[in-house]
């Protein structure tokens, strides 16, 4: 895939949907009784993933374009798999599947692709463990292919080494099966959408900072959810048009959870020209219009709590810090390391093979701004974030960009190329 500079991105667009609630709505759909019909799911291969293990389960599930119904009948309705459940590329339905079925008692064994049996599973099992659940895996059970034998729960109250969205819902999904209150505290708090989706669907959850509870063993009820445009899609856009001179775009029906909103917040102390408008409630989570114009940027250090609302941004920030005024540091990001590729040594190792210099350190990396893109070939290493990234670089490269992986981008933006071409025109 060869990507240029071919104007100012100038128009609206509503970005694909939002994949952690994507695959959070499909999966309480299907503990649920009754049916769930979501509208506005990502149908990606992330999402898709979540959805061909829930059939394995013996779960009905339609798809029509973006809008899917789930045929639930309570956890009962589950049933031991006849194969091996595949979640290709997908950390979210590794690890929040290893929660469920820890519950549900039965045998199944899940894998996923080469990227995912490389990534750590252990913060995930051996919680799980206390709680009651069994596992035998690759490396005594840190990394996929694992096997689990579910069964009778109990409750637990831990705290994480970490902040991390998937470990927390995967305790609070494994808590559902357990007879008392299960309570998870974060060293900060991560994403809430699997709290907010379960109070929805009937459970009694409660909050206070960064300690989480929930009731074990509720009746869930299935229901009508409306997915908002992911922010963490948004994100690449938001920094092309803010980055582009003479851009001017509009971004629709898009996520604004607050646990998600750290680019926001990062872009706005850059100095991006970025409104929120149209705000409103959706299903329990805040939903916007974001109006982005382009901007002389300044760096900024980033770090502490502000992390785990942006994790998944880290990549993209990383283009702005290439063309802002003055020096970025973004460090506590060890997470970075464990994603989808070790994404401190691809930003650092890819964007130099454009011309850019970026630092890396331990937990981040360090960028000192108004670098000038001499174009080149880099490589996404099969990281969707990754290559949307250097495909928004190459909009501020002398020379066009070369990516090779770049088909990746199906696993969250199954259209970005076209996008980016179509903005542009």
């Amino acid at each position: 895939m060869e990507i240029k500079y071919q104007g100012p991105l100038r128009g609206e667009i509503t970005v694909p949907g939002d994949k952690s609630i994507s695959h959070r709505s499909v999966l309480l759909g299907a503990l649920a009784k009754g049916q769930t019909q979501v509208q506005g799911f990502l149908a990606a291969a992330d999402c898709l993933a979540t959805i061909n293990c829930l059939r394995q389960l013996g779960i009905t599930i339609t798809i029509e374009g973006t809008t899917v119904l789930i045929d639930g009948g309570g956890p009962e309705k589950l049933q031991e798999p006849g194969n091996i459940l595949d979640c290709g590329n997908s950390g979210t339905t590794a690890r929040l599947l290893l929660g469920i079925l820890a519950g549900l008692p039965f045998f199944s064994v899940i894998t996923g692709d080469d990227s995912l049996r490389r990534r750590p599973m252990a913060r995930v099992t051996e919680p799980l463990q206390r709680m009651g659940g069994r596992f035998w895996g690759k490396d005594d059970g840190r990394f996929l292919p694992i096997a689990v034998k579910g069964g009778r729960l109990q409750p637990i109250n831990y705290r994480t080494p970490v902040a991390s969205a998937q470990l927390k819902s995967a305790l609070l999904l494994a808590g559902l099966f357990a007879e008392g209150i299960t309570t998870i505290t974060e060293p900060h708090q991560s994403r809430d959408h699997t709290e907010r989706m379960l109070t929805a669907f009937g459970a009694e959850i409660w909050q206070k900072d960064t300690t989480v509870s929930l009731t074990g063993r509720p009746e869930l009820w299935g229901r009508n959810i409306s997915v908002p445009g992911d922010i963490s899609s948004a994100a690449f856009l938001l920094v092309a048009a803010s980055i582009v001179p003479g851009s001017d775009l509009m971004l629709r029906n898009v996520g604004v959870n607050p646990t998600r909103t750290g680019i926001l917040d990062v872009l706005q102390q850059m100095g991006a020209r970025i409104k929120v408008e149209n705000s409103r409630v959706l299903n329990g989570e805040p939903v916007a219009d974001l109006h982005v114009q382009s901007a002389d940027l300044q760096g900024v250090e980033v770090g502490g709590a502000l992390i785990p609302r942006l994790i998944d941004e880290l990549p993209v920030l990383a283009v702005a810090a290439l063309f802002a005024r003055g020096r970025t540091v973004v460090k506590d990001a060890q997470e970075l390391r464990v994603k989808e590729t070790d994404r401190i040594a691809a930003v650092a190792e890819e964007f130099a093979k454009l011309g850019a210099k970026v630092l890396p350190t331990d937990d981040g990396f360090v960028i000192e701004g108004e670098q000038i893109l001499t174009g080149g070939t880099a490589d996404s290493r099969g990281d969707h974030r990754m290559a949307m990234a250097l495909g928004i670089a190459a909009l501020r490269s002398a020379a066009p960009v070369k990516i090779k992986n770049h088909a990746c981008v199906s696993v969250s933006f199954p259209d970005f190329w076209q996008a980016l071409t179509k903005l542009q025109q």
